[in-house]
């Protein structure tokens, strides 16, 4: 005797993340289709079994695809199911977080239905993505603290001055220049690259550094 199961929907989500004009923003897209057509929601799709060898290969085909994005730190942050968040049935969806220049996302604003949108305006979104964009930010705050990730929203090369400033968007509060920059050569992630920029109202050029390596974590907070 066979049993049959109804097949639950396996969908992953994107909280593609940027800084613009000082403030941490979201990329969402407008839905095209029902359930939810005409909304803002998070950029998402079904896992295609006959392309994606894993859900992270899924994820970085959806930015591809739907955004035009690649090449950019990508990573999964938890599991949101249940037969309430998609009116389409039970449902589960792996979601990630992205971490972007803006320099490199702005191309994606000229796509039909894209936008980006300051975090503290999110609100009111489809299915349970208000609950998965505050899970993005408070694991990019939490992990920010102790690690790297704030830099991925840097060009290749950056002055420390952009360095600090991205990092007090980022975790939202005021981190005194001097002891940042201590702690930031005393742990070692960056390497200067020989090249010099002058930042907006500085006086004088400051050092271009850019990332040691893919990722780095850090044995204490800023």
């Amino acid at each position: 005797m066979t049993t049959t199961f109804e097949k639950p929907i396996l969908t992953i989500d994107l909280v593609p993340l940027t800084v613009r004009d000082g403030r941490l923003c979201v990329l969402l897209a407008e839905r095209g289709q029902e359930p939810f057509a005409g909304r803002q929601a998070l950029i998402g799709g079904y896992v295609h079994v006959d392309k994606d060898c894993n859900l992270g290969e899924t994820a970085r085909r959806v930015l591809r695809d739907k955004v035009g994005l690649s090449k950019l730190y990508v990573e999964q942050l938890s599991t949101f199911s249940g037969a309430d968040r998609d009116p389409r049935g039970w449902s589960a969806s792996v979601a990630y977080f992205s971490l972007t220049p803006f320099e490199c996302l702005q191309p994606a604003l000229n796509r039909t239905g894209l936008d980006l949108v300051d975090i503290a305006a999110v609100s009111g979104l489809p299915f349970d993505h208000d609950l998965i964009v505050r899970a993005a930010v408070e694991r990019l705050r939490g992990k920010g603290a102790y690690s790297d990730l704030p830099a991925r929203f840097l060009g290749e090369s950056f002055t420390l001055p952009e360095l600090h400033r991205v990092y007090q968007i980022v975790l939202g509060e005021r981190i005194n220049i001097d002891a940042f920059r201590r702690k930031v050569l005393e742990r070692d992630f960056l390497e200067a690259t020989g090249e010099k920029r002058t930042d907006e109202g500085a006086t004088r050029p400051s050092a271009l550094f850019r990332l040691k390596s893919a990722a780095s974590v850090f044995d204490r907070r800023f």
